[in-house]
């Protein structure tokens, strides 16, 4: 793999779990009170 490649890997890997962990950090921090 290219060095481009892995750089733009990395990047769209981070983006997605850090979604993630923002989105779970959210909920946790700020539960539905219904």
């Amino acid at each position: 793999m290219s060095t481009s490649a892995i750089i733009m890997m990395i990047s769209a890997m981070v983006t997605v779990w850090g979604g993630l962990a923002a989105s779970a950090i959210s909920l946790f921090r700020h539960p539905e009170q219904d």
